[in-house]
């Protein structure tokens, strides 16, 4: 940058990082949260999918949730806890991301979709931060009701797959 400033005086050279570096930590974070799932039974509930965001964590809504509230049960803690072991040490941004599926609520806390995918998203992000010690500055909620679906909203199963909280691991 120096040389482009003129001034070749604060030229530094930065090695690159071999690529096979990133790809083994990649595939080792990769590697620890599958073990996780598979050592608690999760596999039903908690699903990984890399992409060009980074790893995302999908979590089914029916481990963390009751159907139509945002306090997380006593059988989220666990998996959130396993998780959290993981996530803390990461040097990521972490976002938590709320779904739903295309069946309006319309409640007295929960007015529409959007107000109870943003509800879980902050109460999965306040139990990360104060019960397990993630860091505040590296998490980030979003709520995204039913506009990002994974599955068809035509199916119960469908829908049980769009009722959930994501868990994105930014590259």
């Amino acid at each position: 940058m120096g040389s482009v400033f003129g001034n070749t005086e604060y030229v530094i050279d930065v090695p690159d990082i071999p690529k096979n570096h990133l790809t083994n930590d990649i595939d080792n974070l990769k590697f620890q949260l599958s073990s996780v799932i598979k050592r608690y039974n999760y596999g039903n509930s908690v699903s990984l999918e890399e992409n060009e965001r980074g790893i995302t964590i999908h979590i089914v809504n029916d481990i963390l949730f009751r159907s139509g509230v945002a306090e997380l049960s006593s059988e989220s803690q666990n998996i959130l806890h396993q998780l959290a072991l993981i996530l803390k040490e990461l040097p990521n941004d972490i976002r938590i991301e709320g779904h739903t599926d295309n069946i309006q609520i319309n409640s007295v806390a929960y007015p529409s979709n959007w107000h109870l995918s943003v509800a879980r998203a902050l109460n999965t992000a306040y139990y990360l931060i104060q019960v397990e010690g993630l860091s505040q500055e590296k998490l980030s909620i979003v709520g995204n009701s039913e506009y990002k679906p994974l599955a068809d909203n035509e199916t119960i199963e469908g829908r049980s797959k769009n009722r959930r909280v994501d868990i994105v691991i930014i590259k």
